[in-house]
């Protein structure tokens, strides 16, 4: 794969809706592409985060280890991104994630995402604005919820 098709795969990612195609290309320029053969670890639950993954190719799925075994969470496919918070600040993952199949991703790590938002203030802010609705949306949804959680 190119770095112009990086750049595209990139780009449907909603965290990275306002980038700009300098912004973008800096981005899948600094970022790692990574092959994963079916049943490949990617990350452990519990483990230091410091980089996101955007799926290329293929399929991650998440799942986390309990008493009665591994429960699945679901399958994260190509144009997501995993580890989102972990670009943002300190976090160790909640989930664990191997390939469901042949796979590739591309690891964007933190300092290099946050070198960005150094450099471009204003894409800074939208990401602030956008982050920021999207806990309201979930606080909202949550609320909505609550009463399924009350004691009766």
């Amino acid at each position: 794969m190119s770095l112009e098709d990086d750049i595209g795969i990139i780009s449907r990612v909603s965290l990275f809706e306002d980038l700009t195609q300098e912004q973008l290309r800096l981005l899948a320029f600094g970022a790692e592409r990574l092959s994963l053969t079916k049943g490949r670890e990617l990350y452990r639950e519990g483990q230091k985060a410091e980089c996101g993954y955007v799926v290329a190719a293929g399929g991650i799925v998440l799942f986390r280890e309990t008493q009665r075994g591994r429960q699945q969470l679901g399958e994260v496919g190509p144009g997501m991104i995993l580890g989102e918070m972990a670009l943002l600040t300190e976090a160790n993952r909640l989930t664990s994630a191997v390939a469901a199949r042949d796979s590739q991703v591309i690891r964007i790590n933190r300092s290099l995402f946050r070198r960005i938002l150094e450099e471009y203030p204003d894409m800074a802010a939208a990401l602030h604005d956008r982050l920021k609705d999207r806990l309201h949306g979930m606080l909202v949804q949550i609320g909505e919820m609550e009463d399924r959680f009350k004691a009766n």
